[in-house]
């Protein structure tokens, strides 16, 4: 599927940008829900159109550079993500590798950020529902929110909010992959991570220096 802007320009095929998580109030600060405040981090900052109810879940539609973006976050609640995964990519006739997926990762210290392709669930429930439905070879993007430690404390874990604490790194984190955003739509995975890094480590020196300052 080919976009153009008003203006006549053509510009490059769709992608889909999926953010999971579990929806209402409720749920709206778990850490399991890391990934719909990516994708509304991305609609809030390149000013995409407001959000609308599509496709089992609530979409929003925008440009980032030269790519035509949908932004969707499902509402089948996590465990059937793939419902409303399919549903829009079929409908957008788009492959798996113009879907782009943001979620939680366990496996990753909190804030640091990996892109792959393919791959297995590692036991997350909308990661393997979006498989069961379009097959694994999406793309994803792995947003770190560290361990609990064991096992048994990780459901309790992924469905309680982040912490004080969290907020440190959590939306510089949230506004560095808004802003480098553009980069994953056209497909470049490793400036992505690159520049989200370089971001976060600024914040960081830029904290440090003032923590020092601060006990002068």
């Amino acid at each position: 599927m080919i976009a153009v802007r008003p203006a006549g320009v053509v510009i490059g095929p769709m992608v889909l940008m999926v953010g999971l998580g579990n929806p209402g109030p409720k749920y709206a600060g778990n850490r399991h829900n890391i990934g719909f405040m990516a994708v509304d981090a991305i609609a809030d900052l390149h000013r995409f159109a407001g959000w609308r109810s599509r496709f089992q879940g609530q979409v929003a539609e925008g440009n980032l550079g030269d790519s035509r973006v949908m932004l969707l976050k499902p509402m089948t609640w996590m465990n059937e993500s793939g419902r409303a995964v399919g549903e829009a990519m079929r409908w957008l006739k788009l492959s798996p590798a113009q879907v782009i997926v943001f979620y939680d990762e366990l496996d990753l210290v909190p804030g640091k950020v990996r892109v792959k392709t393919g791959g297995g669930a590692a036991g997350h429930n909308g990661i393997r529902s979006i498989t069961a439905h379009i097959g694994p070879d999406f793309r994803r993007v792995r947003l770190g929110i560290g361990h609990p430690g064991h096992k048994d404390r990780v459901q309790r874990h992924v469905l309680s909010d982040f912490s004080k604490a969290d907020k440190d790194w959590l939306g510089p984190l949230l506004v560095a992959a808004a802003d480098s955003a553009g980069m994953l739509a056209a497909g470049d995975d490793s400036g992505f991570m690159n520049k989200v890094a370089l971001a976060l480590g600024s914040q960081e020196k830029a904290a440090s220096r003032k923590a020092g300052q601060s006990g002068a």
